[in-house]
């Protein structure tokens, strides 16, 4: 069945009401948001009806914290993506405006989750806090859902050695230079997705032509050089070493990220490629000169196909 994206909570058509949701930002999909989404499906599966999960549009972060550096786990595509993956069928993308901030928790769920979207399950995770002043917590959930007549599941902390799997966490792991625990919180492998643009082409003439994508809202993970895994809009997943940071060597430019695909001469300019970051190599570095520059890196492609065995 294919996904239904929703950005409304008012007005809606009969077909996208009346689901099991999952309820929550839901950046990054990890090992706890998939805890949840499991509870909604249950309900789903129980009562017979739509998997959906509400997300809001923009981050609540954005509105409160407008000047905060980019944090984003992942795009409202790639997003979408995992959770299609599991099987959720409706997305409500959420505009998250000043009134949406303003009602309080019960309001919040009358106005928006019973007559609006006339929910039948509301699946939450332990530590949820929503409405104005985030008051609302997974008891009053519980008792509004006694209230309005619609079932709740509150999903139990999911993590290692009692450290809950977060976004934060997987960010902090990130900025930390530590893909391969981020990659254990989320499940999967953090993956920056983007249109490749044109860039200096200096790798070009150097023997290393490099796809460029801007980060745009992602969190930046340490500035430096990764072992990747490339896909390619036909499917295709490339070994690769990237660089992410601002060209100390050859003039600063804004942070993006520059990867290298081994094996591989084909025109990706302006095609949408998403770059898997597997094992950090080491720091963005300034080198005395472009050939102190490309040993550096034919070094660092050693390391980066020996780690993914390319």
């Amino acid at each position: 069945m294919e996904q239904r994206i929703v950005h409304a909570w008012k007005d809606l058509l009969p077909a996208d009401r009346g689901a099991a949701v999952a309820l929550g930002n839901f950046d990054g999909v990890h090992k706890g948001h998939q805890q949840v989404i499991a509870g909604a499906a249950e309900g789903a599966q129980r009562l017979g009806c739509p998997l959906s999960v509400i997300t809001f549009d923009p981050h609540p972060r954005r509105l409160f914290s407008p000047n905060e550096p980019a944090f984003r786990l992942m795009t409202p595509d790639q997003q979408h993506r995992a959770l299609a993956e599991m099987g959720v069928e409706l997305v409500y993308a959420l505009p998250f405006d000043f009134q949406m901030a303003n009602f309080t928790d019960y309001e919040f769920v009358e106005r928006v989750l019973v007559e609006g979207l006339g929910v039948r399950h509301v699946a939450v995770g332990f530590d949820i806090s929503f409405g104005r002043g985030r008051t609302g917590t997974p008891d009053d959930m519980r008792r509004y859902g006694q209230q309005f007549g619609f079932s709740v599941s509150v999903a139990d902390p999911a993590g290692n050695e009692g450290a809950k799997y977060s976004s934060t966490a997987a960010r902090a792991a990130l900025r930390g230079g530590h893909p391969e625990d981020a990659a254990e919180i989320l499940g999967r492998p953090f993956a920056i997705e983007g249109v490749v643009r044109r860039g200096q082409q200096l790798g070009r003439t150097l023997g290393f032509p490099t796809a460029n994508v801007f980060m745009e809202d992602y969190v930046v993970p340490e500035l430096g050089v990764y072992a990747t895994r490339t896909r390619l809009p036909d499917g295709r997943l490339l070994p690769g070493v990237a660089n992410i940071g601002n060209n100390p060597t050859t003039g600063n430019v804004e942070t993006r990220l520059e990867v290298w695909l081994f094996d591989f001469d084909e025109d990706l300019y302006g095609q949408t490629i998403e770059t898997e970051l597997i094992g950090f190599l080491r720091p963005e570095e300034k080198f005395g000169s472009i050939d102190l520059m490309v040993d550096q890196i034919r070094r660092d492609e050693a390391r980066a196909r020996k780690l993914l065995g390319a």
